[in-house]
């Protein structure tokens, strides 16, 4: 066992999947509650916080995590002009829900890494010369 608690442990344990279940629920439920893409992803980056207070371990390489990032900025650009140049106007709202349920998606999983870049830049990287990719 590392050097953290007990207490620590077993409370990670307890509130890791709760955490899991009530960010994505926000994510996917967003188009109709108050919430969405941006408050789910605070709540799926507090997972990675979680991970890293009960292993201490600098397992994630962020170089992987802005690459996916990324991809993430681009797909959530793709999308909306995809809906506007192909014209699908929500002919029933089952179209608009699945739209509006994949942009929050979109937002929720990129916000999510961009929290954690920044948790992570600032836990592993706050020395001096570590600033470098």
């Amino acid at each position: 066992m590392n050097e953290h608690s007990l207490l620590v442990s077993k409370m990670i344990a307890f509130v890791y999947p709760l955490v899991l279940i009530i960010g994505v629920y926000i994510i996917v439920f967003g188009h109709v509650t108050p919430g969405g893409g941006f408050q789910g992803g605070a709540l799926l980056a507090t997972v990675f916080i979680c991970r890293y207070l009960e292993t201490s371990q600098e397992d994630i390489e962020i170089k992987k995590l802005l690459k996916l990032e990324k991809i993430m900025f681009i797909a959530i650009i793709l999308l909306p002009s995809i809906y506007l140049f192909l014209q699908l106007v929500p002919v029933f709202d089952k179209t608009n829900i699945v739209y509006l349920v994949c942009m929050n998606a979109l937002i929720g999983l990129k916000v999510c890494i961009g929290l954690s870049i920044i948790f992570y830049r600032f836990v592993f990287y706050e020395g001096g010369n570590k600033w470098r990719l």
